[in-house]
């Protein structure tokens, strides 16, 4: 019988020993790559092509969110599980939309997981009872749209440049060329009404792109 194959991806080692534990206790289960940054994390699914990608939401280089979008673009059999300190309604919308089928908070982690990896082995979306109140409460009083202004390239500069990565490093990470990362960075401030990359760093960590 073939194993299902995980990833999972937390810039924490720590967590990353956790869910390993909690995970490789099922004898159906590998965990057949580990990435402690969201580049890392796209990189290996594209490789791995595993069954379940585990995501923390906050890592470095590229966030949960922008590495959901890569992950379902380039590999869409792969399921993806959030996890995530915060319980936004915004957030748990955003993730969704970018091709995520759960979303769990840590706290809920210790006696959930394997639900979860269980749901969506099974192609079914799962989410912690705390979080879909969180849904059901958003859904019965609409706040408006959760989307951002920004779009996932420009997300993907914000968070390079909250990280205090210079235009010519963004140029590489992102594949483009240093004009290009300059045009972006302008029109970001512009687009946001920002003054300075001290402002755009604050915004990163208010709409949690980055961790304060």
């Amino acid at each position: 019988m073939t194993k299902a194959r995980i990833l999972i991806a937390d810039d924490h080692e720590l967590v990353r020993v956790g869910l390993r534990r909690v995970l490789g206790a099922n004898p159906d289960w590998e965990i057949c790559a580990e990435a402690a940054d969201g580049r890392e994390a796209v990189e290996l699914a594209r490789a791995q092509r595993p069954d379940i990608a585990i995501l923390d939401y906050s890592m470095p280089q590229l966030n949960g969110l922008e590495a959901t979008r890569q992950i379902h673009q380039a590999v869409p059999d792969t399921e993806v599980l959030i996890l995530t300190m915060n319980n936004s309604e915004s957030l748990v919308r955003e993730v969704l939309a970018a091709g995520a089928r759960g979303f769990m908070l840590k706290s809920d982690a210790g006696h959930a997981l394997v639900h979860a990896v269980e749901s969506l082995l099974r192609h079914k979306p799962f989410f912690t009872e705390q979080v879909s109140e969180l849904m059901l409460q958003g859904y019965l009083s609409p706040s408006g749209s959760a989307r951002g202004p920004l779009t996932p390239r420009e997300r993907q500069v914000v968070q390079l440049v909250a990280e205090g990565k210079s235009s010519k490093q963004i140029s590489r990470l992102l594949d483009l060329s240093v004009k290009t990362v300059e045009a972006h960075r302008a029109n970001i401030l512009h687009k946001l009404g920002l003054n300075s990359v001290t402002e755009l760093v604050r915004y990163a960590v208010r709409n949690k792109i980055i961790e304060a």
